[in-house]
Formats: structure tokens, sequence, C-alpha cells
């Protein structure tokens, strides 16, 4: 199972979801390392990841990413 599937779908409900999020995204951000591109496209080539998760993943990180710029959360 994939890092990023751990840490978005394993653990308790949260009591704040979106502190729960943030703490999930600074673990992720501690325990990637490298180009993000490039890993994607070789969880895409190894087929640990099919497309489907991928854009569904991609769309998540764009909406978050507009959250944040917009401080709306």
């Amino acid at each position: 199972m994939s890092p990023v599937f751990n840490i978005f779908n394993g653990g308790m409900q949260p009591q704040n979801p979106m502190m729960n999020m943030i703490a999930q995204l600074n673990q992720f951000g501690q325990m990637f390392r490298g180009d993000p591109k490039q890993q994607a496209q070789q969880l895409l080539s190894s087929g640990r990841m099919s497309q489907e998760q991928f854009n569904h993943y991609s769309q998540m990180a764009t909406q978050i990413q507009n959250m944040m710029i917009n401080n709306k959360f």
C-alpha cells in the first residue's frame, strides 16, 4: 500500500478534520523526498498507481493548494 494512502486513509477519525488534514500533510511532507512529477511517473509506470488514482490525487492536491493560497481553511 502506498504511503500516501496510509497517511490519508489510515488512522483514527479526527476530532477536528482540518487540523488532522494539516497534520497528515505535514507528516507526508517530512516523508517525501525528490521530484513529485518523477515519483508520480514512476508509480504510474510501475503499475503501483492507476491513472484514475493519479487523477484523483492530483485533483485533491489542486483543491488543497487553492485552499492554502486563498487562506480559506
